[in-house]
């Protein structure tokens, strides 16, 4: 063990979120791969964007998530003449103080459900950049804290599809990871059919972690160690996406931070307090890829996702992986 963190203090975590993880599965079927990454970007503090078509469960995962934590949680349904003061709050004069009084919006707790953000305007879009980087929402000049932990998970249809708008680059770049569901495998759906019933109301499923416990997850995961040869690794791919003839524009230093954060997350979800070069690959696709654009533009979304991935794997190829 490292000096950082405490074999105890290892055991809590992965007690903890193996508890996390047997009750997502319970309405999640056959979609690990996906679970394990929430888990990564919870433990991370990050935020989480969930592309895919509709219908695959994007809904249903943030259902699971919300409901596994004895935490506040609220939804938000994106549509095109969603106000920006719809989701953040709005001040409004009470006549028995004679003063205004600011009334909360929907993203005041510690889990936000931005469901199908892409169907709301850029401006009611960017309502949502100040509280995703702060944690705090500026109303009249007065500024508002949202609470701790805090964790927008939003999702979203390609936007090919017809009455969607693209997320401004600004607001991609806060989302720790962005993840795709795909569709489940042939036993795994025959399950969903024998066994779902009603909609996310019939989800019930009982917290098995507390608030509290959310906390100290994310303040160990800052606890987990990187040694130098893994930072100069996570460097190595950062750079090299800014000298990549086939993207507009490399990863930012907040993009590196991201990937580096996250790494230590998922090593604290694999019951270790040292990053390894495999966590930082297993993770390459799914902090940087939507941070990054081609140059030669399709489009079709889904094309340029597969292309942009496939140009990161052959970055991470072609860099020797440390000892």
């Amino acid at each position: 063990m490292s000096d950082f963190l405490q074999a105890g203090q290892i055991t809590e975590a992965t007690q903890a979120l193996g508890r996390l993880r047997a009750n997502m599965r319970m309405t999640i079927k056959g979609k690990d791969e996906v679970v394990e990454h929430v888990l990564v970007c919870l433990v991370a503090g990050g935020h989480l964007l969930i592309e895919d078509l509709p219908g695959v469960g994007k809904t249903t995962l943030a259902y699971s998530l919300a409901r596994s934590m004895d935490c506040m949680f609220s939804r938000v349904q994106f549509t095109s003449d969603l106000l920006p003061s719809d989701v953040t709050g709005v001040a409004i004069y009470d006549e028995t103080i004679k003063e205004f009084v600011f009334k909360k919006g929907p993203v005041f707790a510690n889990v936000v459900l931005a469901d199908e953000i892409n169907r709301a305007t850029p401006k009611t879009q960017s309502a949502l950049l100040e509280v995703m980087d702060r944690a705090k929402v500026t109303v009249d000049g007065e500024a508002h804290a949202v609470g701790s932990p805090f964790m927008v998970f939003a999702t979203q249809n390609p936007v090919d599809y017809e009455g969607t708008f693209p997320l401004p680059e600004s607001q991609m770049d806060r989302f720790l990871m962005r993840l795709q569901m795909g569709y489940p495998q042939a036993l795994d759906e025959l399950e969903i059919l024998r066994t779902q019933r009603g909609g996310y109301d019939a989800i019930s499923l009982n917290p098995v972690v507390t608030r509290g416990e959310v906390m100290k997850l994310q303040a160990l995961a800052h606890g987990v160690f990187v040694e130098d040869s893994v930072l100069d690794y996570v460097l190595k791919i950062v750079t090299a996406t800014r000298t990549e003839s086939e993207f507009r524009a490399g990863v930012s230093v907040r993009g590196g931070l991201a990937l580096r954060t996250a790494a230590q997350a998922r090593a604290l979800v694999k019951g270790r307090d040292f990053v390894l070069p495999e966590d930082v690959v297993e993770l390459v696709a799914a902090v940087l890829a939507h941070r990054l654009g081609l140059v030669r533009q399709t489009s079709d979304t889904l094309e340029e996702r597969r292309a942009v991935g496939a140009v990161l794997k052959r970055i991470v190829a072609a860099i020797p992986t440390p000892a």
